[in-house]
């Protein structure tokens, strides 16, 4: 049975948008990226598993490493699906500030 575990639930939790930052800098270990944390590694394993579960990270090998990167392809997927969200909020503050420009107090 194959878990489908939803995108924005994942990146919900701070600890997981905090391992994708760590991860968009460089590909880690997950040592390494355990050691950012003060969570134990068993907790910072299930979180790296959710965001792979989820096609956030990708797993590669080096040697007997893994290493874990960002996919840039899902991320994008990601921010397209918010990017009409954000301009509709940047539009109304926008608006807002022109009104608060404008306005004139009584006096």
């Amino acid at each position: 049975m194959e878990i489908r575990r939803d995108v924005f639930q994942a990146i919900a939790d701070p600890t997981r948008r905090a391992i994708l930052s760590l991860v968009a800098i460089q590909s880690m270990t997950p040592g390494v990226i355990a050691e950012n944390f003060n969570s134990s590694r068993q907790t910072i394993s299930k979180h790296i598993q959710i965001l792979t579960e989820c096609e956030l990270l990708e797993q590669t090998q080096n040697g007997r490493e893994i290493y874990y990167v960002t996919n840039a392809r899902k991320m994008k997927e990601v921010a397209d699906f918010i990017e009409p969200f954000r301009q509709m909020w940047d539009d109304r503050f926008n608006k807002l500030e022109n009104i608060m420009k404008n306005y004139k107090p009584k006096e």
